[in-house]
């Protein structure tokens, strides 16, 4: 066998026969006792009576493979996210994979395995999937696509609409360090020390809260455009001002760091292990504790807008004055997922 892809790869015949039951069937884990996978059309699932959250989501990052972690990785672990973001716990995940003339087998079976490792961390199964094969340079090595599905586990809708005035914001950890892994692999910047993605599931923590009892009026993944995107969101959403304290925003110094030199604002980078979580003011103290064995902070409150006001976020700064705190206008750290 080759050691790269080749169209053929794609064309439904035996070479794309081997790919799949010699590269990709790793990606579903069979585990002891269970019944053997059938490759077919469709996977049969079985899940928990109740009600669902369904997701989707794509990837392109560039370059597949950074400090702490790699495309794959980042496709199973961002869309396992983006489900407990909505107090879903992870079940099923579709992966539909675009792969490119000329891609290395090597770095397809490193990615393959990363998939599979996510998974298992996640506890979650990929049951179906696919992959097709294009022209050298239509696809910058590898695109993955994702569905996910997972269980609800709290009665209440988790939404931007159920934040109330008064309602605390609290942050998972220390930000940008997504954004900063993906810049240094990409520029060849040699950190000292490395800083590393935060690409990490988030459902451990959010389980960690419901069972504790706290009722999560509004949780949020800080992607594509951090946490000042998010809180942007956030407020048109709910109709509301934002409070936030930039002092208490916790960003570790190589991060700060290159934020310095080369002029990022840490709450406009990514990450993909960090997520906002608003609270009712009485669940506060419990929340705060049950937060700050992983770095998380209590960061700001939900107020009501005064007459005339559009909903807007604001910025307590270190200095002690307050600003206004917007999105990024354009595109400083593209591809980051």
């Amino acid at each position: 066998m080759t050691d790269r892809i080749l169209l053929a790869h794609g064309g439904g015949g035996s070479l794309m026969q081997q790919l799949i039951r010699q590269e990709l069937l790793p990606l579903y884990g069979h585990r002891a006792g269970e019944p053997q996978l059938e490759l077919h059309d469709a996977a049969r699932l079985a899940l928990p009576h109740g009600r669902l959250a369904f997701s989707c989501d794509g990837y392109v990052v560039q370059p597949l493979e950074f400090p702490g972690g790699d495309i794959g990785k980042l496709a199973v672990i961002g869309t396992a996210n983006d489900l407990a973001m909505a107090a879903a716990r992870p079940r099923h995940l579709s992966v539909s994979l675009i792969l490119e003339e000329g891609l290395p087998l090597a770095l397809l079976r490193r990615v393959v395995a990363s998939m599979a490792a996510a998974a298992e961390q996640c506890g979650l199964r990929i049951v179906t999937g696919d992959t097709k094969v294009v022209e050298r340079g239509k696809a910058d090595g590898l695109f993955i696509s994702t569905s996910g599905v997972g269980t609800l586990e709290q009665a209440l809708p988790v939404r931007p609409a159920a934040i109330r005035p008064g309602d605390q914001l609290l942050l998972s950890g220390d930000l940008g360090r997504h954004g900063v892994a993906i810049l240094a692999a990409r520029h060849g910047l040699d950190l000292q020390p490395p800083v590393l993605s935060d690409c990490a599931p988030l459902w451990p923590q959010v389980e960690t809260l419901l069972r504790a009892g706290i009722t999560p009026h509004c949780l949020r993944d800080l992607t594509r455009g951090g946490l000042a995107s998010a809180l942007q969101e956030l407020a048109e959403g709910a109709g509301l001002e934002l409070r936030v304290r930039e002092a208490d925003v916790p960003v570790i110094e190589p991060v700060a760091r290159v934020c310095d030199l080369l002029g990022f604002e840490p709450l406009h980078l990514a990450n993909e292990g960090r997520f906002l979580l608003v609270v009712p003011p009485q669940q506060l103290p419990m929340a705060r504790s049950l937060l700050a064995p992983s770095g998380g902070v209590w960061i700001g409150t939900a107020a009501a807008l005064g007459a005339g006001q559009a909903p807007r976020v604001l910025l307590r700064t270190a200095l002690g004055t307050e600003r206004l705190l917007l999105p990024s206008s354009g595109e400083l750290l593209p591809r980051i997922c």
